[in-house]
């Protein structure tokens, strides 16, 4: 029978409340997107374009929290659980600090820098200001990735649901009431959303936080917020920075790409932002169970348990497949109406439904993918998944991107072909790595040669 600590690391017990949280992420954006559009296409354009800024700037303090994260998740397996809390407060004061850094940039500069990605010209008014607004709250941003990383690898995934479900409530109220300038408030337009935002954002921070300090068994007292261990932030960074290079070769390649669409005009820019958010919905599910997996997978790799821990990769990889595919053939048949609810320009619509049957096609490589590279991640194995992404991403996905899309004259239809590619090479190198079994078989020879009744640090090869 399981205990309860084992019972809260099951696959469906993780996975369940971080598909609500992703859901109701998705909901917070393609709300966002569907209000915005009502100011124009040109908003939308903004917004999209804005988006990939922010999540590559992010790519600086996901590094430390998703390095923490694993490692959590592997010393509360290993039942070193001071460990687990001193990593989860040095990750949370290291990326507020970043954040902050990032907040300043953006206030200082958000003209230049949109006029630097190749932002159509016209686009920067709107883009100065939303920029500014929302990139000043990247601190917030910091602190809620952090601490809902944090949080999950404890195994506490409700408690993130509950606060994603809080902020969307306030978010969509707060973009109706500035958006049309309902219930007494001023009509703001595109203001109206970046100030929704980061209200949304803060009360969200502030609830996070009261969770965050309670999430080890003993409470995280404010004055132990300067802590810092030297031998574990090693190890957070050992695991972390390869992961924060897999992570910057994703959202740089998008950034860049984002660029490309933007020579080729707002129509296609609009295009990419509603397809963005329809595809989001296509791989919630499967999203959801990827992480949920490289959680259950780090935890059972810190206990010892590597043989369940191989398992639980192609259990994850089963049963997200099939939700991805569905969800992308639905799209793919309903895909022009749903596109209508964002906006009447036949055009974008035109463009938009030129790519669901690729979509279709690249929803089962990104769980491929995914999967087997969270998985990996979560071993400790994140060098491979690094060295997979700076040869896929930059050659492929970026640089045919430019090639076909760009030069050929191929438009959007070449760069989702790139982007195919890219998805379906990373998650066949990552299934032949994990089918090796590596740093699998080493911790396996490592746990049977412990003694009896000895504790030793999880291995965790890097």
């Amino acid at each position: 029978m399981l205990d309860m600590n084992t019972k809260k690391f099951t696959l469906w017990v993780l996975a369940w409340p971080i598909f609500i949280e992703l859901f109701l992420q998705f909901l917070l954006g393609a709300v966002d997107t569907l209000m915005v559009s009502r100011i124009s296409d040109d908003a939308v354009a903004v917004v999209g374009f804005s988006n990939q800024l922010f999540q590559a700037m992010t790519v600086l303090f996901t590094t430390v929290a998703s390095g923490a994260g694993i490692l959590i998740a592997q010393k509360l397996g290993s039942h070193k659980k001071m460990d687990a809390r001193v990593i989860g407060i040095m990750a949370f004061t290291v990326t507020t600090i970043l954040g902050a850094v990032c907040s300043v940039i953006l206030v200082a500069s958000p003209q230049k820098i949109a006029m630097a990605l190749q932002l159509p010209e016209h686009l920067l008014p709107l883009a100065g200001i939303y920029i500014s607004i929302v990139g000043g709250g990247m601190i917030l941003i910091a602190m809620m990735a952090t601490m809902s990383t944090v949080i999950r690898n404890t195994g506490n995934t409700k408690g993130p649901m509950y606060v994603a479900l809080g902020m969307n409530v306030i978010h969509v109220f707060l973009n109706y009431a500035f958006i049309f300038g309902a219930f007494g408030f001023p009509q703001w337009g595109l203001t109206g959303v970046a100030i929704s935002t980061v209200a949304s954002r803060l009360l969200a921070v502030i609830l996070l936080l009261l969770m965050f300090l309670r999430s080890f068994e003993y409470r995280i007292k404010w004055r132990e917020l300067t802590v810092f261990n030297r031998p574990l932030f090693g190890e957070i960074l050992k695991i972390g920075w390869p992961l924060g290079v897999n992570m910057s070769c994703w959202v740089f390649s998008q950034l860049i790409i984002y660029s490309y669409i933007a020579t080729l005009g707002a129509a296609e820019l609009a295009a990419r932002t509603y397809m963005n958010t329809l595809e989001s919905f296509c791989f919630l599910l499967g999203s959801s169970i990827a992480m949920a997996a490289q959680i259950q997978i780090a935890h059972l790799f810190g206990a010892g348990r590597v043989r369940e821990a191989y398992r639980s990769a192609y259990r994850a990889l089963g049963v997200g497949a099939i939700y991805v595919v569905v969800n992308a053939l639905i799209l793919y048949l309903f895909g022009r109406q749903l596109l209508g609810l964002f906006t009447d320009d036949q055009t974008i619509i035109a463009i938009g439904a030129s790519l669901l049957g690729m979509n279709l096609i690249l929803q089962p490589g990104k769980m491929l993918n995914m999967a087997l590279g969270n998985s990996l991640n979560a071993i400790g194995d994140t060098r491979f998944t690094m060295y997979i992404s700076l040869g896929s991403m930059w050659i492929i996905a970026t640089g045919m991107s430019y090639v076909l899309g760009i030069h050929l004259g191929f438009g959007l239809i070449g760069i989702y072909s790139c982007m195919i590619v890219d998805e379906y090479l990373r998650g066949i190198l990552s299934y032949v790595r994990w089918r090796g079994q590596k740093y699998l078989r080493k911790a396996e020879a490592a746990e049977q040669q412990k003694p009896d009744g000895v504790s030793v640090e999880p291995v965790v090869v890097i």
